[in-house]
C-alpha cells in the first residue's frame, strides 16, 4: 500500500489580510445559504431539482445584481455550488 503525504501550511496574514478574509468567507457563506434555499423552494413548491448549471447561470445573474460579488473570484463562488452537490 502506497503511503499517502500531507502536508499542512499556516498563514500569518496582517490585519488588512485577515479582514479581507474573514469578509470573503462571510460571502461565500452568504452564497452557499443562498443556493442551498434555492435548491429547497425549487423542490418544495415545484417538486424539481435545481442543478449545478442553473444555479452557475444564477449566479452571473446575481453578481449584476450584487456589486460586492464582483470582488471575490470566481471560482471561489462556483466552488461553493459545487459543495452543495456534494452535500444533497
Amino acid at each position: 500500500m502506497k503511503a499517502v503525504k500531507a502536508y499542512k501550511y499556516r498563514i500569518y496574514p496582517n490585519k488588512g489580510q485577515e479582514q479581507k478574509l474573514l469578509w470573503t468567507l462571510e460571502q461565500c457563506r452568504y452564497l452557499y445559504n443562498c443556493a442551498l434555499e434555492q435548491r429547497i423552494r425549487a423542490y418544495k413548491s415545484q417538486g424539481v431539482s435545481v442543478g449545478y448549471h442553473e444555479q452557475a447561470v444564477s449566479l452571473a445573474e446575481a453578481k449584476e445584481a450584487l456589486p460586492e460579488l464582483k470582488q471575490i473570484h470566481s471560482q471561489v463562488k462556483l466552488h461553493d455550488a459545487r459543495l452543495l452537490i456534494m452535500w444533497t
